[in-house]
């Protein structure tokens, strides 16, 4: 029993620990809110090209029958949808928030 080979579970003291959503952690005022706001979306919209191009390139692949794996495209396809269905996401949550500051303005 004193060999575990299952690390216990550690608490987080705060989401900011984990990976790239540590800079989300801090406050950001001003310009570096804006700038923090601007490349969430830069980068899903970003992600959206990649993911298209991807799918474009493995439908080629596969319509030319030079892909050795056809599963690649359904899974290209998934993934490009996705990422497609998180930027609407995000828009719709920018747009809910921003209609809710113009309530409380009123």
């Amino acid at each position: 029993m004193e060999d575990m080979f299952i690390t216990p579970i550690q608490p987080w003291d705060r989401i900011g620990a984990v990976g790239s959503v540590a800079s989300a952690s801090k406050s950001v005022k001003g310009q570096e809110g804006v700038s923090a706001f601007k490349s969430i979306f830069e980068e899903a919209i970003n992600n959206v090209r990649e993911t298209d191009q991807n799918l474009a390139k493995n439908q080629y692949l596969l319509a030319t029958g030079q892909i050795e794996d056809p599963h690649t495209v359904g899974i290209a396809a998934s993934h490009a949808q996705l990422s497609m269905d998180l930027l609407a996401a995000l828009r719709t949550k920018a747009l809910e928030a921003y209609n809710e500051i113009m309530r409380l303005s009123s």
